[in-house]
């Protein structure tokens, strides 16, 4: 009898035994789904750390070919710069004249003999009716020019944000670039339809894009057009959102313009200042000669006068210069 129940205690235990490694054992398909899990898990850390380093590998590539093209693009606006002196061709393109050569020496001619003319006429001496003819023929045709280009550049610079604002437009609607730049050849106002117009003439004819650019900044060498030709010189080679990057330009450009504006303003005082302090010795003169007409003859009759008339002319003109370019703050 107790052998008995010592056999069927045995078997209870192993029977319970069995069906408790039954029930909490891992199944063949559990370790198969551990097994396949583990390995999915292995891919796709793989698969995340190839992905990284191809992102890695592609911003530093990205990164390399930003850096040449700003290279590249800073190289030839240096070579540019170091273009110092202009021929008169080059000048008369910055300046928006439509004259030739010929014409433009003809005028000078024509304007250094009217000075000396007049300057005969008023009975000076033959030094200041040469040095009159001189002012004429190379003093006033140079000062024209240069003051048509000051004059064109300003235009310019008011009216390109807007025309960057336009290819923004044109480009987030689905236009390509060139045709953006063909809207604002026809339609801007002056002078920028004539440059956009120049560019976009060069690209029809077979000229790349970074070649336009950098004609486009000879004839208008503003840091406008540059920052305008790096970005698209950077999107052309490394890509990009053009119309985010754009847009930004668009920005910094009115920004410029807005400090440029109240720099103005500021220096304003300044500026009426000094217009009243070099206007003071004519003044003076003036009221001196019509009080006492014989007061200041010394002056134009005497070498000694003369001298001093020289003398005070230079000093006169130092003292204007270094106020302009003491006023004179660049954004």
């Amino acid at each position: 009898m107790d052998m008995q129940l010592i056999i069927v205690i045995v078997l209870a235990l192993l029977g319970f035994g069995v069906v408790a490694f039954a029930v909490l054992a891992p199944t063949n398909k559990d370790k198969a789904n551990k097994r396949i899990s583990s390995i999915e898990g292995g891919k796709a850390s793989s698969l995340r750390g190839a992905s990284a380093a191809n992102a890695e590998a592609a911003t530093k590539d990205r990164r390399r070919k930003l850096n040449q093209a700003l290279s590249n693009i800073e190289d030839q606006q240096k070579q540019i710069k170091k273009k110092k002196r202009l021929t008169l061709e080059q000048r008369i393109e910055r300046s928006g004249l439509t004259i030739e050569q010929k014409h433009f020496y003809m005028g000078a001619a024509i304007a250094g003999v009217a000075l000396a003319f007049i300057g005969f006429i008023g009975g000076l001496a033959l030094w200041q009716v040469g040095l009159m003819g001189l002012i004429g023929a190379f003093g006033l045709p140079n000062w024209f020019i240069g003051f048509q280009t000051s004059r064109r550049q300003k235009k310019f610079e008011n009216e390109f944000s807007n025309a960057i604002d336009v290819i923004v437009r044109g480009v987030k609607s689905g236009l390509p670039v060139n045709e953006c730049l063909k809207i604002i050849a026809t339609e801007a106002p002056a002078p920028v339809n004539e440059e956009f117009h120049m560019l976009t003439e060069g690209i029809r004819i077979g000229l790349s894009l970074e070649q336009c650019l950098d004609r486009m900044y000879e004839r208008m060498p503003l840091q406008e057009v540059s920052f305008f030709g790096i970005v698209l010189m950077i999107q052309q080679k490394t890509g990009g959102n053009l119309g985010e990057a754009l847009g930004n330009l668009s920005s910094v450009l009115r920004g410029r313009k807005l400090m440029a504006g109240k720099i103005k303003a500021l220096s304003s005082e300044a500026k009426a200042s000094a217009m009243i302090i070099g206007a003071l010795p004519f003044l003076v003169m003036g009221a001196v000669h019509i009080s006492s007409p014989q007061y200041l003859t010394p002056l134009w009759t005497t070498s000694t006068g003369n001298f001093i008339i020289l003398g005070a002319g230079i000093w006169m003109s130092l003292g204007v210069f270094v106020m302009k370019q003491m006023m004179q703050i660049k954004v």
